[in-house]
């Protein structure tokens, strides 16, 4: 059964509404529904003042309430953000009490930068994937699963946050190599799955070539996330497959989010059936 997209639905310069109406986190009739956020933080350094300043990005993802957060491109202990520890400083302000995080790229001078997911529900089974090309820069998928329940069930829905390369020919590598990876491979076919993150897919086509023939629907929509200031490109995506669908989704444009990063943070609300 394949994840289907309901609806697709902007916040407007007001930010978003759609959580004022969606009750999430807990099971309707039709399923449990959860609200999940990836957002290409740029290590907390506005995408136009350069300024590091990562209560920008604490209120930005508070403004959308989201009960799982996929965010790329944190720092650990990099100079150019005081040496802080970005993930803890991050979950414990959102109060999204689960965390998981991956030095994918080690700088020259001290620390990492690398993927980050949260979570109000305990992670499970978190590990590094590999997508890394010969030549290219490092890249890895951050791969977990939680378990909610679904009408008296626990279910388990499983996650990949992904920061792809630059080069349209190494994007479609990583997604295959990941889509061959222990967890799809695992997982029951009735799983559901989200995969998330900055796909960098310039050209708009990873969905075509890579992730409709593997079962994959487009959870998102195509919305332009990139430069935060003037939106032109739709590099964030996020993807589902299996018994979820997504019943709303959209891109944050308050005047915060504008400002906090160079990507606007991605939204998507989903249904677990």
């Amino acid at each position: 059964m394949g994840c289907a997209l309901r609806r697709t639905a902007t916040d407007g310069r007001g930010g978003g509404r759609l959580h004022l109406t969606i009750r999430r986190g807990r099971s309707t009739l039709g399923g449990m529904r959860f609200r999940l956020l990836s957002y290409n933080i740029h290590k907390g350094i506005g995408g136009l003042d350069r300024r590091y300043d990562l209560a920008r990005i604490v209120e930005t993802i508070r403004h959308y309430q989201p009960d799982v957060a996929l965010l790329q491109e944190v720092d650990d202990g990099a100079k150019r953000s005081r040496h802080d520890c970005q993930v803890d400083l991050l979950a414990d302000a959102l109060e999204l009490p689960h965390r998981a995080y991956q030095r994918n790229v080690r700088l020259r001078t001290i620390g990492h930068y690398g993927n980050a997911v949260l979570s109000r529900w305990p992670l499970l089974d978190a590990v590094d994937v590999d997508l890394t090309i010969p030549l290219k820069k490092r890249r890895c998928a951050l791969v977990c699963r939680f378990e909610a329940e679904v009408r008296g069930h626990q279910r388990t829905i499983g996650l990949a946050n992904v920061h792809l390369g630059l080069a349209g020919f190494e994007r479609q590598i990583q997604l295959r190599r990941l889509l061959r990876g222990e967890l799809f491979s695992t997982l029951e076919e009735e799983t559901p799955l989200v995969i998330g993150g900055d796909f960098n897919d310039v050209w708009e086509n990873l969905g075509k070539k890579v992730m409709h023939p593997a079962g994959f629907e487009l959870a998102s929509g195509l919305i332009r996330t990139f430069p935060a200031a003037a939106p032109m490109r739709k590099l964030d995506r996020i993807f589902c497959r299996g018994p979820i669908e997504s019943i709303g989704a959209f891109a944050g444009h308050t005047g915060l989010a504008r400002r906090a990063s160079d990507h606007l943070p991605l939204i998507v609300d989903f249904e677990v059936r």
